[in-house]
């Protein structure tokens, strides 16, 4: 296994150790004293999400605040997205920064993001994603920025006019109106 932090301190890219014989491949996707040992503290995951996007379609930026906020593990297992992660942490030095990522069942990469990041990404074809959450989802806490917000300046390498973006996405705030 291989672990690069990314720009965003305590998030991390994880490209797991495959194994492929002629019956097929086989890799860990979660062994919990490893992650806690990369992370540098305990992690303890309580709710499993899978989502199935098709091509175009774009999820997020999505957070919750305060006691429910999340740490997430996040993979996919059929496609190819590009995963996108700004930090929110008002007291890091990577405040409003981003970083991207293609996650895809070819590279079978993985990526950890640290509670008090906002998330989200855009399926480049039909995709399964799939995330582990260290904190259960709680609709009065969950909160998000806009995809296009022009402070962020994400490129998301492709044409705006073919993504499929619910009206919830289409109405969340912009990065400077967000409540911490």
């Amino acid at each position: 296994m291989k672990v690069t932090e990314t720009n965003l301190k305590g998030c991390f890219i994880i490209d797991p150790t495959i194994y492929e014989d002629d019956r097929g491949v086989f890799f860990e996707t979660y062994q919990k004293e490893r992650l806690d040992t990369i992370v540098g503290y305990e992690v303890n995951f309580v709710q499993a999400n899978q989502s199935l996007s098709q091509e175009g379609t774009l999820r997020g930026l999505h957070f919750q605040r305060g006691n429910y906020a999340q740490a997430k593990l996040v993979s996919v297992v059929k496609g190819n997205i590009l995963d996108v992660v700004v930090d929110i942490r008002k007291d890091s030095n990577t405040y409003g920064e981003h970083f991207k990522i293609q996650l895809s069942e070819i590279n079978k990469k993985q990526l950890f993001i640290p509670k008090g990041m906002a998330h989200g990404f855009l399926a480049l074809e039909e995709t399964i994603f799939t995330y582990q959450c260290d904190n259960f989802y709680n609709r009065n806490s969950e909160q998000g920025i806009i995809y296009n917000d022009e402070k962020l300046g994400i490129n998301w390498g492709y044409p705006e006019s073919k993504m499929i973006i619910s009206l919830k996405d289409r109405e969340l705030p912009s990065f400077s109106e967000i409540k911490l």
